[in-house]
């Protein structure tokens, strides 16, 4: 079965349990997912079906993208396994020889028995006795989907509130941006005169090249222009909204973007240098951390 086009952000965390019926008793598949980087999966069924194991990793396969999932199945009551007992005649053979020879040698009294080699756990080895059974391959593979169903659906409650923090989030960012693109054109030109004004008090009535002068100090005030940084930090933005959106797991694309995004931020903050700007920079910050947070969670 394929993943559902939900168009929800899905979290990365969840739980799922089915039981089915089987022949008088009952199988139970438990889904537990936790964060990942990649896509890890553990199977865990008696080892009477482990033959199923591969089937039911690629049935997880299609439906989970991210995250660390450990699928767990197990049988009550019906027909379990049964137990294979066999024996190994050739070892038998050795232990009681040797015995025999350890005893005449030691002159030791006492029989070699059946109770004494049947002490040897390697003589007698007891095994599970595979259940060719196709009711009970059926049985496993609907409680994994039956769980698969559930698991999802409490990924997606979970993720829809990680969404709804997100977006309040984002929200504040665009606030604290908006506030820097109105500080940012005043700031050039603050710099420009205020350099301008120093470099005249330290040369005092010394004649200037005032033509050289304003184009040094243009050049030095055009270092502080975060124009282009603000630009390339509303594309991020924007992109980060719509992957928000999509019906794919997203949450190496929103990392990313954040990565790229904290980058902007970090650039105007240290070419702004404007006390007004450096607060909003510091707001900025601390929303995308708390944002960097809610999105290791999201698949």
């Amino acid at each position: 079965m394929g993943r559902k086009a939900t168009a929800m952000i899905t979290s990365m965390t969840g739980y799922g349990r089915a039981d089915v019926a089987w022949a008088g008793g009952q199988v139970t598949a438990e889904l537990r997912s936790v964060n990942h980087r990649f896509c890890e999966i553990v199977i865990r069924v008696p080892r009477a079906m482990s033959a199923l194991e591969e089937e039911l990793k690629r049935t997880i396969q299609q439906r989970c993208a991210r995250g660390r999932v450990e699928l767990n199945v197990s049988l009550t009551g019906g027909r379990e396994a049964g137990k294979s007992l066999s024996l190994d005649h050739v070892l038998a053979r050795q232990y009681h020889s040797l015995l025999r020879d350890l005893k005449k040698r030691l002159r030791l009294s006492g029989a070699i028995d059946v109770s004494l080699l049947a002490g040897f756990r390697d003589i007698v080895t007891v095994s599970d006795r595979p259940i060719d059974d196709a009711s009970l391959a059926q049985a496993m593979r609907r409680a994994t989907v039956d769980a698969l169903s559930a698991l999802e659906e409490m990924r997606r409650r979970e993720g829809a509130v990680l969404a709804r923090d997100i977006a309040a989030r984002v929200q504040t960012i665009h606030r604290e941006v908006d506030a820097v693109s109105r500080r940012a054109p005043f700031v050039a030109q603050e710099h420009f005169d205020r350099m301008k004004a120093r470099v005249e008090k330290l040369v005092g009535s010394a004649e200037l090249d005032s033509v050289r002068l304003n184009q040094e100090l243009a050049l030095y005030a055009d270092r502080c222009d975060v124009t282009e940084e603000l630009t390339r930090l509303g594309s991020h933005l924007s992109q980060f909204e719509a992957a928000m959106k999509s019906d794919e797991p997203v949450g190496r694309t929103l990392d990313f973007l954040l990565q790229e995004i904290g980058r902007e931020v970090n650039t105007i903050g240290s070419k702004a240098s404007d006390a007004d700007i450096a607060g909003h920079v510091v707001k900025l910050k601390s929303e995308l951390e708390k944002v960097r947070e809610q999105v290791q969670n999201i698949e």
